[in-house]
């Protein structure tokens, strides 16, 4: 047996043994990926690739399985893949499968989850942790061992279309978060071993573009970009030992992200300390020498690229070829670069079980890993923490005692609508769509033309086609629409639906008949909002980014006529950035944010309308006026945003207000909640010391509910200017009427580092503020402790978030 099968050996050991093994058109082919095309059309897609790997292949592209029939005919597949791949490679190594896990598989027979920014929106560590875990085990039983998950990113801008891609806008919040879900990816195995990492995305301040555009220059400053942006990154590093990242598309200072240096080895690995794979995203080291106009040579690119510290190019070879090849063969390209990229490959491989455990599971076993009951309750669960309420004058919750019902919408009636980008079903959607906006897909036989029927005033292509609404009953047919749900809820009510206006635009044509059904209700539901998926037909996605982040005009226009007729009415929202319409606001009795709650978000939303569930899902993000106020943000520098300061101007706009339309951390229960008595457990706290934080929390209304607890942290005067506050921990409490829990946080003065002049990570001596509430702008209680001196540390060394634990009182 040679030493690298040995399984004795650590994986280091093992790679460091076959790397010395390999030919040089070996090692190459390990730094590259295959993305078969042709599933779609349900072609030999082996046969098509088989000249791409004939020394074996890095990476296996999973991205258009989404249309395969079943779990087995995907299991089949993958084994027949799989096999061709081992076969060709004179070691016989195996492939890493790769597929999206954002919101779960895009693959048949796996779970769709509702998306981060709604996720973000229930504050619950240990449920994502789940997540996370579920996503896995689905995943690994098709033999997916790199899993493109979880999004890390920090967003301040509705306009980009990813927003609801993120946890939201704080790196506190997205780092507690995303770390429990690569814990839940990586801490698990499947049955024989397969083991599946994590790619955390995408590296770093890729939100932070110009004009809120994907992929563009992001104006990010050293320091701002390790503070903010890099801070999930460093907790997935520090605290869930993070395998996977990859980078953004941006370029930052002159440089791309994909082959820099300093971001990608100088920042990443020898500062942050990631030592795992580096892959690109898709076309992203293609892009730098024919987009962003680098390098003479699509082969400097690749040696650029890899000296940097990139490992993967995906999806498809282009500067990771021959030509480099040559380049490493003949001296010009020092092999050392490319030895190295192939070990952390090699290494990756075999911890994660490959070349033991390379196939897809088939039969009973892999059935038994996808269809769990469980599954769906979680799934459910995280719909239901997602909604945020945000607006109720006493009209929620429903009773079971009305005689009418009206809900209008479209997304009311198809439940294709609640599913965000990034899920199976936005997956075949882009499919059927005329343009495909998801980067790096111009290859794949979609139809490029923009010759197709538009809702009018913009350029989303209308999706009423049969094949659209063949989604659902083909790929979920248990899974259920508003108007079904209603219906099954509200036995003795009469429901009547009506399409109303579209996801976009402004055309009234259709207002009549809805208008009418308003006029005959008891109550008005409207479902409101644009369509978040990615293609044509979207209005916000992947690649579709927006200057108007307000409610169609249609929208608008049609609340407005029905407010005429006097009815109480309920607001849905369903989209990927938050709700933002001064109509809605004014003429609606109730607003529920409701993102993009997947496959159980008919019955979530019914059981927050009904009062089966009470809403407890906090803002994750600040939502602004209009465009002209992005970005805006909770944790903003201290003399700037709604906190400028009365001698430097207006406390306003001209036309609009600086402070948000709703703050970070907001939100509405059925219930109501006290705060008392916080405490400190001491005034004192040496830099590297802890302390604990306790307060009572009650529950002072007259039904049962869960308060996010919001612990922030806001220091008092510093040697450089820093945020006005931040936040620092976060516990959800359920209580029931009268009951009162007490609160208790552990807390760090290393929460507070901050760059220093030097850009060197400085806990400095002084008075912090600690603030304990319901929202960013809802503090209860206030204190304070005192640093006891300075200390430099390391930014692994800190502490970044605090979880906190209830206790009931007796």
């Amino acid at each position: 047996m040679e030493k690298y099968m040995d399984i004795t050996l650590t994986p280091e050991q093992r790679a460091k043994d076959l790397l010395s093994r390999l030919s040089l058109e070996e090692k190459m082919a390990q730094t590259v990926c295959i993305y078969p095309q042709g599933i779609l059309r349900q072609q030999d897609s082996t046969a098509m690739s088989k000249d791409d790997c004939k020394y074996g292949i890095g990476s296996v592209s999973y991205m258009e399985v989404c249309n395969l029939p079943t779990p087995e005919a995907l299991a089949k597949y993958q084994k027949e893949m799989q096999t061709m791949v081992m076969e060709q490679s004179p070691h016989h190594i195996p492939a890493i499968f790769h597929m999206e896990g954002v919101c779960g598989g895009i693959a048949p027979g796996q779970i769709s989850m509702p998306a981060n920014i709604g996720r973000g929106a229930g504050w619950d560590p240990e449920l994502e942790k789940q997540i996370g875990a579920t996503v896995s085990r689905q995943e690994k039983s098709v033999g997916v061992s790199h899993i493109l998950a979880p999004v890390l990113d920090i967003s301040r801008d509705s306009r980009m279309g990813r927003q609801a891609e993120c946890y939201g806008e704080d790196p506190t919040l997205a780092a507690a978060l995303g770390v429990a879900y690569i814990k839940g990816i990586q801490q698990g195995q499947r049955s024989d071993g397969l083991r599946a990492d994590a790619v955390a995305k995408h590296f770093a301040g890729f939100h932070n573009a110009l004009g809120g555009i994907h992929g563009v220059e992001s104006m990010t400053a050293p320091r701002l970009m390790q503070e903010v942006y890099c801070k999930p990154f460093q907790a997935a590093i520090t605290e869930a030992d993070l395998k996977g990242v990859m980078p953004c598309y941006c370029t930052i200072d002159g440089e791309a992200t994909s082959s820099s240096k300093q971001m990608l080895t100088d920042l990443l690995r020898d500062d942050m300390g990631f030592d795992g794979l580096c892959v690109s995203d898709y076309t992203a080291i293609r892009n730098q020498h024919t987009v962003q106009g680098l390098y003479e040579s699509m082969a400097e690119n690749g040696l650029r690229t890899m000296e940097a510290g990139m490992d993967m190019e995906w999806p498809k070879k282009a500067a990771y070829n021959d030509e480099l090849k040559e380049w490493f063969a003949t001296g010009k390209a020092d092999i050392k670069v490319l030895d190295r990229i192939v070990e952390r490959i090699l290494t990756a491989k075999f911890r994660m079980g490959l070349f033991e455990n390379p196939f897809a599971l088939e039969g009973e076993e892999l059935q038994q890993e996808l269809n769990r009951e469980e599954d769906i309750k979680i799934s459910l669960r995280a719909a239901e923490q997602s909604l945020v309420l945000l607006k109720n004058n006493g009209v929620l919750p429903l009773k079971q005692n009305i005689k009418k019902i009206a809900v209008i919408g479209p997304h009311a009636n198809e439940a294709r609508y609640l599913f965000g980008g990034y899920t199976h079903i936005s997956m075949v959607e882009s499919i059927y769509a005329k343009v495909c906006s998801i980067a790096g897909f111009d290859e794949t036989g979609k139809i490029t033309t923009k010759d197709y029927a538009k809702y009018p005033g913009t350029q989303v292509q209308v999706d009423d086609s049969p094949m659209f609404a063949s989604i659902i009953p083909n790929i979920k047919p248990n899974c259920k629409s508003l108007v079904q749900e209603m219906e099954l809820r509200f036995p003795d009510t009469e429901i009547k639906w009506a399409y109303g206006y579209p996801v976009a635009g402004n055309d009234i044509s259709r207002f009549e008949e809805a208008l009418q059904l308003v006029k005959e209700a008891d109550l008005c539901i409207l479902t409101l909002g644009g369509r978040y998926s990615t293609s044509s037909i979207s209005t916000m996605g992947e690649g579709v980014d927006a200057t108007n982040i307000n409610l169609p005009e249609c929208q608008d226009a049609f609340i407005t006529e029905a407010a005429r007729m006097g009815k109480p009415m309920v607001g849905i929202h369903l989209d990927g950035r938050p709700i933002s319409s001064d109509i809605a606001d004014e003429k609606l009795d109730a607003i529920l944010e409701a993102w993009a709650p997947s496959e159980m978000g008919a019955p979530a939303v019914v059981n927050v309308l009904t009062g089966k569930v009470n809403p407890s899902g906090k803002l994750p993000v600040s939502v602004a006026y209009n465009a002209g106020q992005i970005p805006i943000f909770y944790n903003h520098p201290n003399g700037s945003a709604y906190h400028q300061g009365d001698s430097i101007g207006f406390p306003d706009y001209v036309d609009c207000p600086h402070t948000p339309r709703y703050y970070f951390g907001y939100g509405l229960s059925y219930t109501s909640f006290g705060y008392d008595n916080m405490t400190i457990s001491c005034d004192n706290i040496a830099p590297m010391g802890s302390a604990k934080v306790s307060v009572d929390v009650s529950n002072i209304g007259k039904v049962a509910g869960t308060e996010v607890v919001q612990l922030y942290l806001k220091d008092t005067y510093a040697s450089m200017v820093r945020p006005c506050m931040e936040l620092a921990g976060f516990a959800r409490v359920s209580l029931e009427p009268g009951e009162s829990k007490r609160v208790e946080f552990e807390i760090s003065p290393s929460q507070m580092a901050f760059l220093n002049h030097n850009m060197q990570w400085l806990i400095e001596k002084g008075e912090i503020q600690v603030l304990i509430g319901s929202a960013s702008n809802d503090i209860r209680c206030n204190g304070k402790f005192m640093v006891t001196e300075s200390a430099i540390i390391h930014s692994k060394e800190r502490q970044f978030y605090s979880v906190g634990k209830a206790i009931s009182n007796k």
